[in-house]
């Protein structure tokens, strides 16, 4: 989601998804524009700062062909910048070494964010083709500057004497974190592994980039096509007609295609009567990035994992895990591990107990309707658990959607709780250019009526974007370089056809107020230096401020604000809600024994040294599972290696239990926020001031302490998922 300053440079655009065949809609004109100079930068929007409001990128302007001169200039005047640096004659000061390097690379940095957020939520041939050949480039420009001598000679020299040099407690933190990303990215090597480095790092990006690019790719071609709609019983009218509009823009008019989103378990299983479509559904999600086509991602996992084992041997750390985990709040695989495992055994315990519940459900309904009964599958899971919600709770997700439509739930639900937290509002800008029509801009301002930053939305799903949700900084908040944020969210809730409302499922609804915890973490960033900005924070930490944002859903000041009726505007009635509450912990072994399977994985994989690599990605992953206590023959992980993009070509290696370790810290404030009134402006803004606020200005564990007053505990998070008993 974002990097810090410098392994931004080399990564960012190795580590974004790309790749799908969909030229973009509003990526610029189609026209070229006249050129008046031999120099490709002459007319490139990207060679000065953005003159619109806030420096928004100009994406009526910007063309694919920008970004390619964009990255070489910006390249070529960032070492410029570090050699001059590196070559001053004054001795090294935090001004003149620390301060300079974090206002170079302006060019890149701006060209850079840009073609990141496109080339995941719009991208095309002509974007898949720049990111394949630069993120090798990218690599060797990162180790151009950390693997730089004399450059690291006076950050080694600046860090030495620290304590004596008068610094302000976040300009020790930037000069600590400095010399950190230097001495972990090889700066103490000899000359002869720093070139072993650089070979293994550029290897790696291209993979990478590789690996991301085979999953948006297999994952739109393996959309299944279904040729009678009597196939689709049991989904809704917008679903189906959804899928009829992505056949005929796929060539295929007369048929439906049901697309698949990232993860394990496809939506449509839930309420697709049609137990073939089902398992058709299930087998073309697990299959993807396994059948030995073009886009088969194994060889790359098993490159890529040697290389990131290869790469932490070289640096001094027994396994990439290691390696990645001393600089998270967790500081060892162990500790990430036992979080884990801790609760292993009560959701596989919950899981097997639902498990036999789906069974008499099926064996009740076969008998009857005089059917042969059958074994619970994977692929009948969320279908019969819904079932099983509706008998135990009379309540499914058709009584809910009315009440949840998106632009109520943003305007009355996400905005409205934001007010009423840190006294927030919010007006939609038409006058600022977007990279697709489906994007909306709203310019954010505090109480007092000054402006805070840009919030750019883009909530529904299209071919050209990778799966899942995300935020995006365009523009960092940071006062050394006087820029306020630009924040882009991106969901992909399935578009409804013309003239009709989208409406969310709670989980949509969930997931709007996660991704904008995210953008409330970028836009009360109030940090001198670009390195410790807004979402810049461990791993396992960035995550804890979107899912505590997920908590005001349910509170009923904010819920019936939002969630009304879109036809008759009717609040939604207090015996729906105590439904959906009381069924807040129904199906969580399911959920947890998935979240749990993937996490391990993670692990499992990048733990692994040089001397015990497998040959078997499959077999690999069977026997990880079992070894840890979450084979469970009816729930896959929520991502199978071959399409775990947080892993292999995301940001997420040996970090994908960050999303639990910080529901540990989200039930633990959220009942901190309870019990001390609740939705109040008092509590935002303490919570604005020491937690959102500071970034990575401090521990981040030292900084949840100190505004909690304790260590988190776990018991709340036990208690949400109804595993105390």
């Amino acid at each position: 989601m974002n990097h810090k300053a410098l392994t931004a440079i080399a990564f960012s655009l190795a580590l974004a998804a790309c790749g799908k065949n969909e030229a973009p809609v509003q990526n610029a004109s189609t026209e070229s524009a006249p050129t008046t100079s031999s120099d490709p930068m002459a007319s490139n929007p990207f060679a000065q700062p953005s003159d619109l409001y806030m420096q928004a990128p100009a994406f009526d302007k910007i063309r694919d062909e920008h970004f390619a001169p964009a990255f070489d200039a910006g390249m070529k005047e960032q070492l410029a910048e570090m050699d001059a640096i590196a070559a001053n004659a004054e001795a090294p000061t935090f001004d003149n070494t620390i301060a300079a390097m974090e206002r170079s690379g302006r060019l890149l940095d701006r060209t850079n964010k840009v073609f990141s957020h496109l080339s995941s939520a719009n991208t095309n041939d002509a974007l898949d083709k720049i990111q394949n050949d630069y993120a090798p480039r990218f690599a060797a420009h990162f180790d151009a500057i950390v693997l730089n001598d004399a450059l690291f000679a006076r950050v080694r020299s600046l860090y030495e004497q620290r304590d004596q040099l008068g610094l302000t407690p976040e300009q020790a933190q930037v000069l600590t974190q400095y010399y950190r990303n230097f001495a972990r990215n090889g700066a103490l090597l000899d000359e002869a592994g720093k070139n072993v480095l650089r070979k293994l790092n550029e290897e790696q990006a291209g993979i990478v980039t590789k690996f991301g690019e085979n999953s948006l790719k297999d994952t739109n071609d393996s959309a299944v096509l279904v040729d009678s709609v009597d196939q689709l019983s049991g989904l809704s009218a917008e679903t189906i007609e959804a899928a009829a509009e992505a056949a005929k823009q796929a060539g295929q008019e007369g048929k439906w295609r049901v697309a698949l989103i990232n993860t394990s378990m496809q939506p449509a299983m839930q309420s697709a009567s049609h137990r073939e479509l089902r398992e058709r559904l299930y087998k073309a999600s697990i299959e993807r990035g396994a059948k030995g086509n073009e886009y088969d991602n194994r060889a790359l996992i098993l490159r890529l994992v040697a290389l990131r084992a290869e790469r932490a041997k070289l640096l001094g750390y027994p396994e990439h895990a290691t390696y990645i985990l001393e600089e998270q709040m967790a500081q060892t695989p162990a500790a990430a591990r036992k979080i884990l495992t801790d609760m292993a055994k009560p959701a596989v315990n919950a899981a097997r107990a639902d498990a036999a519940k789906l069974q008499k459900l099926i064996d009740a309904e076969a008998a009857a309707n005089g059917t042969a009964s059958f074994k619970l599958a994977p692929w009948d899971w969320s279908y019969y658990a819904e079932k099983l919600r509706m008998q135990e709770f009379d309540l499914d997700e058709a009584q809910t959607r009315p009440y949840f439509e998106l632009e109520s739930v943003l305007q009355n639900g996400v905005f409205f709780a934001a007010n009423k937290l840190y006294g927030l509002s919010f007006k939609e800008r038409k006058d600022l250019p977007v990279y697709h029509p489906d994007v909306r801009v709203f310019e954010v301002f505090e109480q007092s009526g000054s402006p805070l930053g840009l919030f750019y939305a883009d909530f529904f799903a299209r071919p050209a974007k990778r799966g899942g949700a995300w935020m995006n900084n365009l523009v960092d908040q940071t006062r050394l370089l006087g820029t306020q944020p630009v924040i882009a969210n991106d969901l992909n809730i399935v578009k409804p056809a013309a003239g009709k409302p989208a409406l969310l499922s709670y989980d949509e609804v969930s997931t709007l107020f996660h991704e904008f915890g995210h953008a409330l973490h970028g836009f009360f960033a109030d940090s001198e230096y670009p390195l410790l900005s807004g979402t810049n924070t461990p791993r396992d930490f960035v995550e804890f401020p979107s899912q505590f944002n997920e908590n005001w859903a349910l509170v009923p000041e904010v819920l019936k604000n939002y969630a009304k009726h879109h036809e008759t505007g009717e609040v939604i009635p207090d015996s729906l809600i105590a439904k959906i509450k009381k069924a807040g912990t129904f199906n969580q072994g399911f959920g947890t024994v998935e979240y749990l399977a993937s996490s391990l994985l993670d692990l499992e994989w990048h733990e692994l040294t040089a001397a015990n690599l497998p040959t078997d990605v499959l077999a690999f992953e069977r026997a990880a599972l079992e070894k840890n206590g979450v084979a469970m023959e009816e729930i896959m992980p929520r991502y199978r290696s071959t399409y775990f993009a947080h892993v292999f070509p995301g940001g997420y290696s040996s970090g994908y239990y960050s999303y639990l370790w910080c529901e540990v810290l989200d039930a633990d404030a959220f009942d901190g926020f309870t019990s001390a009134g609740g939705l109040t402006r008092e509590n935002g803004d303490k919570f604005r001031k020491m937690v959102l606020s500071r970034g990575s200005m401090e521990d981040v564990k030292q900084m949840y302490i100190n505004w909690r007053g304790a260590e988190p505990r776990v018991s709340g998070l036990m208690a949400r998922r109804g595993f105390n008993n």
